[in-house]
């Protein structure tokens, strides 16, 4: 039985992540309650996603004939943020398919003593489709060679 992806990052230091993604809050991240809303996790999570696709594949993937949508994301809060903590994101991925790719991510706020404290664990489904139809089609080479770096053995 493959753990979820909560109980994994729990247990599991930031090094279990084949990749850091950094990330700053900003000050507006905050909300009414001074801390980071809950809404602005999953955009960190986009951003590394995204981000950590384009600097590996050295390719503008808003570019290439299939792109990557959105089809589902989760995420389990651990811990407050607040601007103006620095963060990291780390990626893996948990199931590579054909046209999907899950992802498994937690983000990690940097505390003083350089240790990276989990404040959240998400999961974020990318489903290729076409740009132009939108019809579901193969990952693209340069995504599932980068996207095979990152799977985690179950």
């Amino acid at each position: 039985m493959t753990a979820s992806v909560d109980q994994r990052a729990e247990h599991n230091p930031a090094a279990d992540y084949p990749a850091l993604w950094p990330i700053g809050t900003r000050w507006h991240d905050n909300d009414h309650y001074g801390h980071v809303n809950n809404v602005t996790y999953y955009s960190y999570f986009d951003t590394a996603v995204n981000g950590w696709l384009m600097q590996t594949t050295g390719v503008d993937i808003r570019t290439l004939p299939a792109i990557g949508v959105v089809a589902e994301t989760s995420c389990k809060y651990h811990r407050e943020l607040s601007f103006p903590d620095r963060l990291q994101v780390g990626l893996s991925v948990e199931k590579l398919g054909t046209r999907s790719i899950v992802y498994a991510l937690a983000l990690f706020r940097e505390a003083e003593d350089d240790e990276l404290q989990l404040a959240a664990a998400g999961r974020f489904v990318h489903v290729y489709v076409d740009s132009a139809t939108r019809s579901p089609v193969a990952i693209p080479t340069e995504i599932e060679a980068a996207a095979r770096t990152l799977v985690v053995p179950s």
